[in-house]
């Protein structure tokens, strides 16, 4: 028994190393000093000392802080509206009854199986038409509709007991309210891991604001990074603290809401 338990704690060990093995070396080589190598065999992955020129090199050499707040704006307008137009799809999709309302889902459902890759061109094209190149809605726009969104939430909105429903339409509850009193609530676990999975997802986002966007100052804080990396060249301490920077908000918004998240995989285990 006692072996056997050694035996899993020495696995798991082992595999957060290899996860968290890439983020250490990347924090290391953005401490280290000019006189450390960063590449070494055996691995120097403690900096002697520690030094933030390279931080600050990194915030100084392209407009860091414009970059962040870029992707502040992106977050904080795409993501709620993300997840309002997930629900509200979701919604009919789980607990009203009308013709064609499977063949919707099944179609929404599909295009999970599409590359995103295929569908820039008639995105940009879309945009094209609207006249939203090169410009913040430009890049919000595509990333407010989601069908991983929809299928979660449709699933979700599925497992309320339909007597509730009922009971709610009886006493005279419009769908509208229903939905607001009822079905959110409900959700919420649910609403907490697409936050979190839209928040990563938006924050990260390199390709479709690459084609999007021409002006450089509306940039999000991934491209900024790939701009860095232009700009510095072969400089990879510079590069390293940079894409550190970029993955600090990552890191503290999945912290706060964390419990959200194992609350919702708990629901799912029992589901």
């Amino acid at each position: 028994m006692i072996l056997r338990r050694a035996g899993t704690y020495i696995l798991l060990t082992a595999i957060a190393l290899a996860f968290v093995g890439p983020f250490l070396i990347l924090l290391s080589a953005g401490l280290k000093p000019s006189h450390q190598a960063v590449f070494s065999f055996p691995p120097d992955v403690i900096p002697r000392p520690p030094v933030l020129d390279w931080v600050i090199e990194a915030w100084t050499a392209i407009p860091f802080p414009q970059y962040m707040w870029n992707s502040v704006i992106y977050v904080a307008i795409t993501v709620p509206a993300y997840l309002i137009v997930s629900a509200l799809c979701a919604y009919p999709l789980a607990q009203m009854r009308f013709r064609g309302r499977n063949l919707i889902f099944f179609a929404i459902l599909s295009t999970m199986f599409l590359p995103s890759e295929v569908m820039l061109i008639p995105r940009f094209m879309v945009v094209s038409q609207l006249s939203m190149a090169d410009t913040f809605a430009g890049v919000i726009l595509p990333g407010i509709l989601s069908a991983f969104g929809i299928f979660l939430l449709r699933q979700t909105f599925a497992g309320v007991p339909r007597e509730i429903v009922d009971a709610a339409r009886t006493d005279g509850c419009h769908e509208l309210r229903i939905f607001w009193h009822v079905m959110l609530p409900a959700a919420r676990p649910t609403l907490a891991i697409l936050a979190i999975f839209g928040f990563i997802s938006v924050w990260n986002s390199f390709l479709w604001p690459l084609v999007v966007l021409k002006d450089s100052a509306k940039y999000p804080i991934a491209l900024g990074v790939a701009y860095l990396a232009g700009i510095t060249g072969t400089d990879v301490r510079s590069l390293a603290a940079g894409t550190i920077l970029s993955i600090v908000p990552v890191v503290v918004v999945f912290m706060l809401m964390q419990r959200h998240v194992l609350e919702g995989m708990r629901g799912a285990v029992k589901g």
